[in-house]
């Protein structure tokens, strides 16, 4: 039996136009929804749900950023990037010399994070215009091969992994050669927040002279027993553990005139390591300041504290 053929079914030229239509508006529906999706993840990483940063109206004079290259023998001959802030003026006073913060930032990060979320730059800028403080140079290294590759600021068992000796050595030797500084450690304070908080107290230990005042925001004093830095070894977690070396670097401390301060979040779980950590320094009369703010272990905490570090920084340090 043969069929007869099936009679052709032709779209009239409306609904073609109009289902092409319909099509092209949900593809242009997904692409603007995709693409909104991807600016709003991507400008949650650079400010962490926070507004960009933006000095107050107030404010008539603004510092500087600068990216400069630190090329280290200790980590492989690799080079750096250390973003640096200068502040208002630093241009103008070609005879005015600085003291330098120094700020270490955490695991996962970059030091992009103390200029977009802690806004590092509107801070001082505004206690500046306030006359709250004297001004000071900002100094933020990246510290790892990648936002996402853990190093502990420290040195570690493996070539070319002396995170440390990067950081006090050649970032130290590079801002001092670079900008007009006030080389020394009475010119020299270094601070950090939560894995760059615990690697300012442990660099600071090590180096008690090249540091008048140390920063822990949301910090430990303990290492982390990380396989691939500390290769499991006692005596390595030790020596990196502040809680632990504070002993012996105790007089030394002193004799510099140290100044710690730091703080941990009411909800964070290093509360209680922090709390310790501030006995031992009553217990060795160094002399320091400890507080417990309202929060966790969140940017919130960092942001909202960075008024008082900028601050104690910058009363705690030589200027020109």
């Amino acid at each position: 039996m043969v069929e007869a053929d099936k009679p052709t079914v032709v779209a009239a030229p409306g609904r073609l136009v109009a289902a092409v239509a319909v099509a092209g508006a949900i593809v242009l529906f997904l692409a603007v929804g995709l693409t909104g999706l991807y600016r709003y993840v991507d400008s949650y990483w650079l400010y962490r749900g926070f507004p960009p940063p933006r000095d107050p109206t107030f404010v008539r004079q603004e510092g500087t950023f600068q990216t400069i290259q630190v090329r280290s023998a200790a980590i492989g001959g690799r080079a750096q990037r250390v973003v640096v802030y200068l502040p208002p003026g630093y241009d103008r006073n070609a005879q005015q010399r600085y003291p330098v913060l120094y700020l270490l930032h955490g695991f996962p990060g970059d030091p992009d994070g103390f200029v977009r979320t802690v806004r590092v730059g509107v801070v001082e800028d505004t206690l500046l215009a306030e006359s709250k403080i004297q001004p000071l140079i900002i100094v933020m290294p990246m510290g790892s091969t990648g936002v996402f590759t853990d190093e502990e600021w420290a040195n570690g068992i493996h070539p070319h992994s002396g995170w440390e000796t990067f950081l006090a050595r050649d970032v130290v030797g590079a801002i001092d050669a670079r900008y007009r500084t006030i080389a020394g450690g009475a010119g020299r304070a270094l601070g950090g927040l939560s894995e760059g908080g615990y690697a300012s107290l442990n660099i600071g230990l090590h180096h008690p002279a090249e540091f008048r005042v140390l920063e822990s925001w949301s910090g430990y004093e303990k290492a982390e027993n990380v396989k691939s830095i500390f290769g499991g070894r006692p005596e390595l977690l030790v020596r990196n553990s502040p809680l632990l070396t504070l002993p012996k670097a105790a007089s030394r401390l002193r004799r510099e005139h140290a100044f710690v301060w730091f703080y941990a979040g009411s909800t964070d779980r290093l509360l209680r390591q922090n709390a310790r950590f501030a006995a031992e320094l009553t217990r060795f009369r160094i002399r320091h300041a400890f507080f417990v703010s309202d929060g966790g272990h969140t940017w919130r905490i960092w942001r909202d504290n960075a008024w008082a570090a900028i601050e104690v920084a910058a009363a705690h340090l030589a200027h020109g």
